[in-house]
Order: structure tokens, then C-alpha cells, then sequence
């Protein structure tokens, strides 16, 4: 909420504004102009009300066509928030909140106007969004590492609101002037560098699986409910308590993999994506976990595949004579960040040494084989 306030305050200042984008900014101090910035703070706290236990941990244990997002709106929109909304001066239009909390992906049917398109940017957008920003430098605190940290203040001071003359449109779209991309880059590689050393840790992600395997066994059913105060009523708390009781008591459901967590008996690291094996064969890690499930048994064998969804951001730079350029023809270091993926076979640790050395004798003629085969 904070730093929406800030990127509200900076891209809405007059003399930040560019020409062919003064239309669409509502004059500063105006009725309208103080709306929007209550509403984009309104709905930048509630960006993630609608997240699970542990957050993204389990969110696939969603009933299908759920996700955090769709909870997030329905919370929004219920009796209780909606009050909320109409008491204060002047109201908020529930609707207005909605749209720039989860942004025009996660609602689709809903109509967007460019302004109202340019405020859910300045939360979920994937260049500059202040969900992303919050995220990185809030994790990496509580973490302990540096790998998320960037010149926020300076990032945010040279954001602006551009059109995209680079490709030949007015549309108006989140950018920076030109002295501010090198704090763009920073932005860019603290979260690459936080998924590869924090968020794709092996350790920190065979705790996700231990965590996903207890809920699928203690949820009914093996899905969180999407009931709005069950969800409300569902917290770190009550899953931890369970994850506790279940560790000391076999006769109840989920026992091993709460047993897993609280012992800190994780399955170890049988495999872990590398390039020498990528050249031999492009799924080198899933003709691992498969060959280990058929010596090993499923129940002692988890793997875990992840490819980002999207590179380096595209956006708009203002340089100092008025051009405006596209961040990727710019920036040589934008271009040169790759995209994460990883690929990880893990194994239940009392099989890990006969495991590790079976891998040893056979990854050749393991890779080899599903390579010829087509798999």
C-alpha cells in the first residue's frame, strides 16, 4: 500500500507527466484525482487477502478454476468489505477496488479502461508492480540474504507513464525515464537471483511437497474450501497445530509428511537439472524420477519442475532528448538475464545412499535410454 501510494504520487505529478499522456491523468488535487489514489491504496492492501496457508505452498489444492486471485475478489465484494467501502468519504466503488487489486488477467470479463488498466499495472504489473517490488525486498529481509534487494527509492522516482511510440501506439503504459533503468535492471536480476538462491532452494521446496502431501491427506477431500469464512477461518496457525498433532500421532492422517516437517527428515536430493545432461536429453530429470519410481516405489520419490513464465519485462524508456525506446533494444543486461527453470528429483533419505549410488552406475544408460525412446 505504501509503495503504490509512492508510484501514485511520482507518476501523477504534473511535471512528470508527458504530453500525449496528460489527458488521461485527472489534474492533481481534484475530487477524482484523490479517489483514484484511496481506491489504488484500498485495493493494494488487499491484494492478497485471498491467499492460502503458507501461501503459494498449496494453492493448487484449489477446487479447478480457483486460485488466490478469485478468492481475493470475492472477499472484495462480500457484505462485510463492501460496507467498508461505502462508509468512507467519499465511497469506494466496490468494482474500482476489484479491478486494481487483481488487475484485467484474473478479469476477464470485466471492461478496463486504459487509467484503470495503468493503476492495477502500478500493483500487479510484471515490469513495476509494487507486489513484485514488496515481495522481493520483504523476503529477502526475513530470509537474510541480499539477492532481493534494489534502489527502490530511485526506481520509483523515475517512473512515468508513457505511450509505447515504440511500437507505434498512444496506448499509455508504465515506464521510466532513462536514468532510472539501471535500478530497472537491479529490480530484474534481485528477482532472478531470489528464485534461483531463496524460492527454487532444494530444501525450501521439499518442505513445499512435504506441506502439499499433509494437506492432501488432512483437508477433506484434499482441497481447501472456497467457502469465504472457512477461508478466513483457515490460518498458518491451524495448519502448523495439525501438522504438530499429526507428527506424534500415527493414527492420524498425514502422519509421515507431518513427521517429515517436524523431525526435519526431509527426502534428500537425488537429481537436480544440469547442463551437460540438458544436451543429451532436454527431459533428463523426468527419465530420472521416472526410472527411480519403478526401482523405488512413488511413495518414496517426489520430483518438482518449474520454467519462469516470462523473461525480461518489455517497457518504455524516456530517454534525455524526448525518444521514447523499448527497454530490451536499451538495455544489453535485460537481454542477457535468462529465465529460470529447474528440475529436481528428490528421495526419501533412508533410501538416499543405495539411491545416489544407483543414479552414479546408471544416469548414463538412464538419460541414453529415454533419449532414444522419445520420452
Amino acid at each position: 500500500m505504501e509503495l503504490a501510494g509512492r508510484v501514485y504520487d511520482v507518476v501523477t505529478e504534473s511535471t512528470n507527466l508527458h504530453d500525449k499522456i496528460r489527458d488521461y491523468v485527472p489534474p492533481k488535487s481534484s475530487p477524482e484525482h484523490l479517489y483514484w489514489r484511496r481506491a489504488l491504496r484500498m485495493a493494494a492492501l488487499c491484494h492478497d487477502i485471498g491467499h492460502l496457508p503458507f501461501s503459494h505452498a498449496a494453492e493448487d489444492l484449489l477446487p479447478s478454476g480457483w486460485d488466490h486471485e478469485r478468492i481475493t475478489v470475492d472477499l472484495i465484494r462480500s457484505p462485510d468489505m463492501q460496507e467498508i467501502w461505502a462508509d468512507m468519504t467519499p465511497p469506494l466503488r466496490t468494482e474500482d477496488v476489484v479491478k486494481l487489486a487483481v488487475g484485467p488477467k484474473k478479469i476477464k470479463d470485466a471492461d478496463f479502461s486504459d487509467w484503470e488498466t495503468i493503476l492495477s499495472e502500478i500493483i500487479v504489473g510484471d515490469a513495476f508492480g509494487v507486489d513484485r517490488m514488496d515481495y522481493l525486498l520483504r523476503d529477502s529481509y526475513h530470509a537474510g540474504v541480499t539477492y532481493g534487494t534494489f534502489d527502490r527509492y530511485r526506481l520509483i522516482d523515475t517512473l512515468r507513464i508513457l505511450p509505447r511510440e515504440d511500437l507505434g501506439s498512444s496506448e499509455p503504459v508504465l515506464g521510466l525515464e532513462e536514468g532510472g533503468l539501471h535500478s530497472a535492471e537491479a529490480l530484474i536480476l534481485a528477482r532472478y537471483f531470489m528464485y534461483q538462491q531463496v524460492y527454487f532452494h532444494p530444501v525450501r521446496l521439499i518442505y513445499d511437497i512435504h506441506l502439499k502431501d499433509f494437506l492432501k491427506s488432512w483437508l477433506p477431500g484434499g482441497c481447501f474450501s472456497i467457502d469465504m469464512s472457512d477461508h478466513l477461518k483457515m490460518t498458518d496457525v491451524q495448519v502448523t497445530a495439525a501438522i504438530l498433532d499429526a507428527s506424534s500421532n500415527p493414527e492420524l492422517p498425514g502422519h509421515d509428511f507431518a513427521s517429515h516437517i517436524v523431525d526435519r527428515t526431509h527426502f534428500k536430493l537425488l537429481y537436480g537439472r544440469n547442463a551437460i545432461d540438458q544436451r543429451r536429453n532436454l527431459e533428463a530429470a523426468k527419465a530420472v524420477s521416472k526410472a527411480a519410481c519403478e526401482r523405488y516405489g512413488q511413495e518414496k520419490i517426489r520430483s518438482h519442475s518449474y520454467t519462469q513464465k516470462e523473461g525480461s519485462p518489455d517497457f518504455p524508456v524516456l530517454k534525455r532528448d524526448s525518444r521514447i525506446v523499448s527497454s530490451l533494444n536499451e538495455s544489453e543486461a535485460l537481454n542477457r538475464i535468462p529465465v529460470a527453470v529447474i528440475d529436481f528429483v528428490f528421495v526419501d533419505r533412508a533410501a538416499y545412499g543405495v539411491a545416489s549410488t544407483w543414479l552414479k552406475r546408471n544416469r548414463d544408460e538412464i538419460i541414453s535410454k529415454q533419449e532414444a525412446r522419445g520420452e
